[in-house]
């Protein structure tokens, strides 16, 4: 009970810090009805690109950056042109790969390989690549062109995940003799499962759309996302005191228009 309760809080607290933000950015006030030009523009597609992933644990674990992938579908409605600002909100559902891929080294920063490896062809190694269906929800500011040439526009907004399953790439053999010592001794997250399936944080990115009317919306963005929960546990008794994610993704999107908001004027 007491971790459903943590979670309902963890989730409550993004909603207090971006709900207002929302509220301010989207909702019609009156004192800005003057100046804004509303829209009910509604677009869908399909977005896929590339990950790059790692931990932050605490203790910390040597590290390098994993690669993988991800690909899902978005929805955009744009709701206002705010003197040159279009304002839309955004949703993905998107199966993502991430994780860790430990960097092995002994104290002179040499990797590590077993005695019984004379010939020194397979160092030590260790990847653990995880799914999540991840689901961001964000604010999305642009300014340049909207039907037809380019935009630059920026997002911002919480995302929410939940743990879909996992691979493991691994030698390592427990109680092995190794040629030199590891220079990190902690090596707990090799064997712990994901003792947390619900995970959430922030994500911040920004990016270039190019509109054709026929074709629909092309976009190239660069976003990050900063985990603020942990997938394994992280109570005075547990091992590790963090646990969450850091990834960098490039990501490619089309999407194509459903309602457009009838206005000439509009470029």
């Amino acid at each position: 009970m007491n971790k459903y309760i943590c979670i309902y809080n963890k989730v409550l607290w993004l909603v207090k810090v971006f709900l207002p933000f929302y509220l301010f950015t989207f909702l019609p006030l009156s004192t800005r009805a003057q100046v804004g030009e509303y829209r009910t523009d509604l677009a869908i597609g399909f977005s896929g690109g590339y990950v790059s992933s790692n931990v932050g644990f605490v203790p910390e674990v040597p590290q390098s950056r994993l690669g993988g992938m991800t690909a899902g579908v978005t929805v955009r409605y744009t709701c206002e042109k705010y003197f040159k600002s279009i304002c839309s909100l955004q949703a993905e559902v998107n199966i993502t790969q991430t994780g860790w891929k430990e960097d092995i080294r002994d104290l002179d920063g040499n990797k590590v390989f077993y005695k019984s490896d004379p010939t020194k062809s397979d160092a030590l190694r260790y990847e653990r690549r995880m799914t999540y269906l991840q689901i961001p929800l964000l604010a999305r500011m642009g300014w340049g062109r909207e039907r037809k040439g380019l935009q630059g526009y920026i997002v911002l907004g919480p995302q929410i995940g939940t743990y879909l399953g996992e691979s493991v790439k691994s030698n390592l053999v427990k109680d092995a003799e190794t040629q030199t010592q590891r220079s990190s001794k902690v090596v707990a997250q090799d064997s712990l499962p994901v003792q947390r399936k619900f995970d959430y944080g922030i994500v911040a990115g920004a990016g270039v759309e190019v509109s054709m009317p026929k074709l629909g919306h092309f976009m190239v963005e660069g976003r990050y996302y900063y985990g603020l929960g942990d997938f394994f546990n992280n109570t005075k008794s547990d091992f590790f005191g963090r646990s969450n994610f850091g990834q960098i993704v490039v990501k490619a999107t089309w999407l194509f228009d459903i309602i457009r908001t009838k206005n000439d004027k509009i470029k």
